[in-house]
């Protein structure tokens, strides 16, 4: 039961700490949307999620493209690309 109740509390935090980085990205405080994107970054790597990965990687390097960090942005795409090449035969479909 506490396992449970951990796991729906951390998806409740990534889902917080999700639409935090959204609002400060719409902002342009772009470091703000770093600091949270990062949070859900290393949540979906504990969780081993390589969607989610993949997906807030791709975040921070937009991110990073807007402060002008390009090589920052790059590390992250690259950690991106790593998960598309990796073993998703027992992946869903992200639509349908």
């Amino acid at each position: 039961m506490t396992a449970v109740i951990s796991a729906q509390s951390d998806i409740v935090s990534l889902r917080m700490s999700h639409c935090r980085a959204e609002h400060a990205a719409r902002s342009a405080q772009y470091h703000l949307a770093v600091l949270h994107y990062r949070t859900c970054l290393e949540v979906a790597e504990r969780r081993e999620d390589c969607r989610a990965v993949e997906f807030f990687a791709l975040k921070l390097a937009g991110c990073y493209d807007q402060m002008g960090l390009g090589s920052k942005a790059a590390s992250f795409r690259a950690l991106a690309d790593c998960g598309q090449h990796g073993d998703s035969s027992g992946d869903a479909p992200l639509i349908g």
